[in-house]
């Protein structure tokens, strides 16, 4: 089987030297090697785990959160049954100290259950953590909030996030498997709902790949790069790459920082994409031919190309969207929907 390529890895990087400017003109993942290395949390982790788990004690706001059970004969990945009607894990509510002591319990298990906490909010679940676990994305204008991944060892599927994402793994290592937008056909995506944690994931397994029932899979191999994170280590994920994540150790957290580089008001192309299977997907060839051409004209080409012949006060939606422009086609959407 084809191996991945390395992820390109920066070097010898302080803290507050992220270069953020040059990653987001780049547009590939690019591992910065230990420039979390500093981060208490990282530190109280390399001590042990018993020290990380304590030290995320000590900022415990006690609010409730939903985490992932997955039953040990399921190997650690939330997934789907048989025929991906169902998942094949629970979701349970609980305190982040219930969690943690399950945590704690499963170290001495050869067999564990899977525990795993998913994108907490750490503003609100662990005030006080950030300042001194904090990579300084506002310092280059970036507003964006910072959540927590915690669980033993667990395996996210290979999925998309929409914004940009910087993933800093903080306690235990994490695995890597990166691949550009254009592999979507290669990766076998799953159903649109239900997913096992609120994207698509292919439902390739990576483990034991299939490849008489998944073989453009192997193309998709050509193009991967991979990376294990250590302690301190931060990947930069570009939007909408691909990315398959396995958790090495009995104990492992991870702190993300997702951003997007688009207005607030835009929004989400995800509501853009359901539409559109709703009302062009089963066109007859020929009219979704003619609605292929029309949305590369509208939407794919250049931003002004559509209006650019028209007198400015007559574009309309075909000017750049402002905050009121974006609330007038939002109302306009819900009217036309309500009908």
């Amino acid at each position: 089987m084809t191996q991945p390529r390395p992820v390109r890895t920066l070097h010898d990087l302080a803290p507050g030297e992220l270069p953020l400017a040059a990653l987001l003109a780049d547009g590939e993942p690019v591992v910065l090697k230990g420039i979390a290395r500093d981060w208490a949390l990282v530190q109280e982790g390399l001590g042990s785990s018993a020290q990380a788990m304590a030290y995320l004690r000590r900022f415990d706001a006690g609010v409730p959160l939903q985490y992932s059970h997955v039953p040990a004969e399921m190997g650690g990945r939330p997934f789907y049954n048989e025929d991906f009607t169902q998942l094949n894990f629970e979701v349970r509510r609980g305190l982040l100290t219930q969690v943690l002591d399950a945590l704690e319990d499963a170290l001495h298990s050869a067999t564990p259950a899977t525990y795993y906490v998913a994108s907490l909010l750490i503003e609100r679940a662990l005030p006080g953590f950030a300042q001194a676990n904090d990579l300084g994305l506002s310092g280059q204008g970036i507003d964006a909030s910072a959540s927590i991944w915690i669980g033993n060892r667990v395996t996210a599927s290979c999925h998309y996030d929409s914004p940009d994402n910087l993933a800093c793994c903080a306690v235990g290592r994490r695995h890597f498997t990166l691949f550009a937008p254009e592999q979507i056909d290669n990766l076998y995506p799953g159903p649109l709902e239900p997913t096992p944690g609120g994207q698509v994931v292919s439902v390739v397994d990576f483990d034991n790949p299939d490849f008489q029932r998944h073989p453009r899979f192997r193309t998709a191999l050509a193009s991967a790069q991979s990376a294990v994170l250590e302690p301190g280590d931060v990947i930069f994920i570009p939007s909408m790459w691909w990315h398959h994540v396995r958790s090495l150790e009995p104990f492992n957290v991870l702190v993300n920082y997702w951003w997007r580089s688009s207005p607030a008001y835009l929004s989400s192309p995800l509501a853009a994409l359901q539409h559109a299977l709703w009302t062009v997907r089963d066109l007859p060839p020929r009219e979704k031919q003619a609605w292929a051409r029309i949305f590369e004209y509208y939407v794919f080409g250049p931003a002004a190309q559509a209006g650019e012949h028209l007198p400015a006060p007559a574009r309309g939606m075909l000017a750049p969207f402002d905050e009121t422009q974006a609330r007038r086609m939002r109302a306009m959407l819900l009217g036309r929907l309500n009908r």
